[in-house]
């Protein structure tokens, strides 16, 4: 076992292991990796609030367990209180790697991690401290990240709110005879249909102390709806939703999980990708040259931040081309063309009506006559824009935001050829009115299907 490993267990000539990558965890930073599950939850959320429902923003970090009994003791031993205010999580960071390289063969570091996590779970007041202090850098720099993202969120929960709750559910548990001891003195739940100890979900270690599971259904029985996101995870959540029912809580059949694949092959010039701000630094300075070298580029007041949106642009609609469920090569060339199906497409056309727009303002002030709309472009954009509604309805069914992205590609596509067969500077005023009306319903939609999707609709460039 270490930090990327958590669980390993062999029955039946199969062994099985749990890899721990469900959420951002204290004292690490945040990386490449969770750029999926990030974007993800926040579509959903954008999608759902868009279509009237009432939606929480909760982040659920790993901010309890055995990984802080190791950082805990390492940092008794290789931390510095120096380098932790000069670069406080990058410092943080090493430690840990280098704790948990120690803890590979050397038992008294073990041991140490676990003492040093028992005493956490004990409130003993000097764990506590140092625990609050490395949550609150943690935070901290995640909230910068997010907001680099466009993400936020209403609560910032983790496992340690839920961590007195644990032991609560293990006394439902036990009452309800629904826990056992193993062999090795763990505590488990027997979730095998015939109650043969084939499929086994442990709740608490030999020690007593809890586990993520644990923590995890006492959130969900705090917290009645939840969606979460990990294809790797698919099993673990099957055995927390059963947990949850066997419980007692008939609303767990309302629970959802929703599963994504791999990215393939994200790197940046530097090398193999670690940290997601690296990955956001690249965009925006490969966005940024792009700009420079196009001839087509506005005058801005700020490129360094259209780059920026522009990139976060192009790395949101590589990922949410295709199904979630699918893994995809990550490629920075494709991604940030200016042509074709990309993020920087959608942005494009979308400063491209804004301009539009303000090259004609005041046009469509008077009313218009829609029967001046009857070439066959026309008609296949206001025919695709009926269709929005039918496309958010589809994307809340299964949660799958490439219905989105597909519609507004295809939008602007139709625009592109717009653009070229019904010119508003020109044309007959009335003619004029009626076609600039049509491009600003064209721009509006656009702009609101980007913002579902997490993508800050440019005006310029």
């Amino acid at each position: 076992q270490d930090n990327v490993v958590e669980h390993i267990s062999a029955a039946r000539g199969i062994i099985n292991f749990k890899v721990n990558r469900n959420s951002p965890n204290i004292a690490k930073k945040f990386h490449a990796g969770h750029l999926r599950s990030t974007i993800i939850g926040n579509f959903i959320a954008n999608l759902k609030q868009s279509l009237g429902n009432d939606v929480i923003r909760m982040n659920y970090l790993g901010d309890w367990g055995m990984q802080f009994g190791l950082l805990g003791a390492g940092f008794g031993q290789f931390g510095s209180p120096e380098k932790l205010k000069q670069n406080p999580l990058q410092h943080l960071f090493e430690v840990y790697v280098r704790v948990n390289k120690e803890a590979e063969n050397n038992e008294d570091m073990k041991q140490a991690a676990r003492d040093f996590f028992r005493q956490l779970e004990q409130h003993e007041s000097h764990v506590v401290s140092l625990w609050q202090q490395f949550r609150d850098i943690t935070v901290k720099e995640y909230q910068d990240i997010y907001e680099r993202l466009g993400v936020h969120f209403d609560v910032y929960s983790g496992e340690s709110f839920h961590q007195d709750q644990a032991q609560e559910v293990v006394q439902q548990l036990q009452s309800r005879g629904l826990l056992k001891t193993s062999e090795k003195g763990t505590g488990v739940v027997d979730l095998s249909p015939n109650r043969d100890m084939t499929n086994v979900c442990t709740v608490l270690r030999s020690d007593g102390t809890t586990l993520y599971i644990t923590r995890l259904v006492s959130k969900n029985c705090d917290r009645h709806k939840m969606v979460k996101t990990d294809k790797s995870q698919e099993n673990h959540f099957s055995q927390l939703f059963q947990i949850l029912l066997a419980m007692g809580h008939s609303w767990a059949d309302g629970c959802r999980h929703v599963s994504f694949g791999l990215v393939q092959g994200m790197k940046t010039r530097a090398g193999e990708v670690v940290f997601l701000e690296d990955v956001l630094d690249e965009a925006r300075a490969r966005m940024l040259n792009n700009m420079s070298q196009s001839n087509t580029t506005k005058e801005l007041e700020n490129p360094e931040d259209t780059a920026e949106k522009v990139g976060i642009s192009a790395l949101i609609i590589q990922d949410f081309k295709g199904p979630l469920q699918s893994d995809y090569k990550f490629n920075w060339d494709r991604m940030l063309q200016a042509q074709g199906d990309t993020g920087v497409f959608l942005q494009y056309t979308h400063a491209r009506l804004c301009s539009l727009k303000q090259t004609n303002k005041g046009v469509e002030a008077v009313a218009f006559d829609p029967s001046l709309l009857s070439e066959q472009t026309c008609t296949a954009i206001l025919q695709h824009l009926l269709r929005y509604d039918e496309v958010l309805y589809q994307s809340a069914q299964d949660l799958q935001p490439k219905h989105l992205v597909n519609f507004l590609l295809k939008l602007c596509h139709l625009i592109a050829s717009a653009h070229r067969e019904l010119p508003v500077k020109g044309s007959p005023e009335a003619v004029a009115q009626a076609r600039l009306r049509l491009f600003s319903g064209a721009c509006s939609v656009l702009a609101n299907g980007m913002r579902i999707l997490g993508i800050t609709p440019v005006n310029k460039m």
